[in-house]
């Protein structure tokens, strides 16, 4: 799943950014409240974590902006402002959620669970394809007895691929949902996964292959 990270502080940001990502989440980080609602605008997220306190745009002011253009990207607030009326403030211009600093790693990342669960077309922990399942908790793909682990861009691309069984998936398409806007990877990043994940597909048997569509992309097939 794809977050949108807004906090002015780089140091948090930082520290912030490596800990989502290290959960399996696929993360753009941003200093500034306007760059938040361009991305935000411009972008496909599955959630967006706002520092109340930035440049340019506050949180505050980049939600109502986001909800009164109709984007309803679940949000989570942070913020060291902890009075009540802030609190109900930001709920009321359409926050999910709002976590007070400073916060524990753990309890942040409850409530980033808790925001994702939100969404209309939430999916579960466990998704499956053909002989396949993808367990999003423990970052591995199993078929029948046996089970991998992922690393976090691996297991990122298996997710889209499930979720977009069928589908044709440009390398255009991966690169901006896995590895973002401004990612300095190239673009054998997504051949050098593909090869991982048909590596290990084999290792484990299964009857799911990701299949090459000349001059178009990857997609996900059964080949039961």
């Amino acid at each position: 799943m794809r977050i949108l990270f807004a906090e002015d502080d780089r140091d948090i940001a930082k520290a912030v950014q490596t800990l989502l990502e290290r959960s399996g989440y696929s993360v753009d980080g941003v200093f500034n409240g306007q760059d938040a609602l361009d991305y935000i605008e411009t972008g496909e997220y599955d959630g967006v974590i706002l520092d109340w306190m930035m440049p340019k745009l506050s949180g505050i002011e980049v939600l109502k902006k986001m909800r009164s253009q109709g984007i309803a990207t679940p949000a989570l607030m942070l913020t060291a402002r902890d009075a009540v009326e802030d609190r109900v403030a930001g709920l009321d211009t359409g926050a999910d959620d709002y976590l007070p600093k400073p916060f524990a790693a753990s309890e942040l990342l409850a409530r980033v669970r808790a925001m994702l669960r939100r969404k209309e077309d939430f999916k579960h922990d466990v998704i499956k394809f053909s002989d396949i399942e993808l367990d999003k908790s423990a970052m591995s793909i199993k078929c029948g007895a046996k089970r991998v682990r992922l690393n976090n861009k691996a297991f990122q691309l298996m997710e889209m691929l499930i979720e977009h069984k069928g589908a044709v998936l440009s390398i255009n398409q991966i690169m901006e949902r896995i590895w973002g806007w401004d990612s300095d990877s190239e673009i054998n990043v997504v051949w050098v996964n593909i090869s991982f994940l048909r590596k290990k597909l084999t290792e484990l048997g299964a009857h799911a292959q990701i299949k090459a569509v000349r001059g178009v992309g990857y997609t996900l097939e059964n080949t039961l």
